[in-house]
């Protein structure tokens, strides 16, 4: 499916086509870990980012090297390495850089002197676990993209009777609610009482799809906690705990992986 801005590259100003097509706008500053490309899009709606002095209002802006690029008023440095973290997110912390309402992001509880970063995926104030961090917003996107097939799994607790042939049959798909869930590996590790523990993996996550899922096998989900995405594992982390991929490891997970731009803008 094509990008946003890709459905708007045909419609540019010709001014714009005129020039030299350098890098869109929206995927210099994702790369540059301020948002994700779609962000990025609606922040240019708000006429939030300038160019050049100039306010941007279109996605198909290209960015030439040496453009000073502002969001918010604040320059905006061209793409560093890649990089990537694994962050241990605790429950009650919100995965957005701003809540509206107030409550503490995991923006919040990261330590001084990082660079701007973003998450990969997201998980809701109540889960915990693995969650990947990078400085580079196309690389998220990519690690999010379904195409990659890498499985995400979790821990979770539940309370209610579980039944252990309706959970094996989530390997053929699900439906609750009018929403078709895809096929999901899930398994009773343990039991006390009407409380369990289960081992539950996906490969492509709805929006609190597992929750969801087990309220429509009438279990109620009491903890959750992702323990890997893809080759990336929570592993020792403890709560709060950031630990950056070694550069190696991020190459070899990801071989077509861009060569780093070390030019900054200024």
């Amino acid at each position: 499916m094509p990008e946003i801005s890709d459905l708007h590259e045909d419609t540019a100003p010709e001014t714009d086509r005129a020039a030299p097509r350098g890098e869109r706008i929206a995927k210099a500053l994702a790369r540059a870990g301020v948002a994700s490309r779609r962000d990025i899009e609606r922040m240019i709606e708000d006429g939030r980012i300038k160019l050049g002095g100039q306010i941007v209002t279109h996605p198909a802006t290209f960015v030439q090297p040496g453009d000073i690029m502002l969001v918010d008023g604040k320059p905006v440095d061209s793409p560093e390495r890649t990089r990537l973290w694994r962050y241990h997110k605790p429950d009650g912390l919100m995965t957005t850089h701003k809540d509206p309402e107030g409550r503490k992001t995991v923006f919040d509880t990261l330590p001084e002197g990082l660079p701007r970063v973003i998450s990969v995926g997201r998980l809701d104030i109540n889960s915990e676990g693995l969650l990947l961090l990078t400085n580079d917003g196309e690389l998220a996107r990519r690690l999010e993209l379904p195409g990659n097939s890498w499985v995400r799994r979790y821990r979770v607790r539940v309370f209610g009777v579980v039944d252990e042939k309706r959970l094996a049959s989530l390997i053929n798909g699900f439906d609750y609610d009018g929403v078709r869930y895809g096929s999901i590996e899930a398994a009773l590790d343990s039991k006390k009482g009407d409380n369990a523990w289960l081992t539950v993996s996906l490969r492509e996550g709805k929006n609190r799809e597992i929750r969801r899922v087990m309220e429509g096998l009438n279990l109620h989900v009491s903890r959750l906690i992702r323990l890997s995405y893809g080759p990336f594992q929570l592993g020792s982390l403890k709560a709060r705990e950031l630990e950056e991929v070694p550069g190696k490891t991020l190459r070899e997970q990801m071989p077509d992986l861009p060569a780093p731009k070390r030019q900054r803008t200024r």
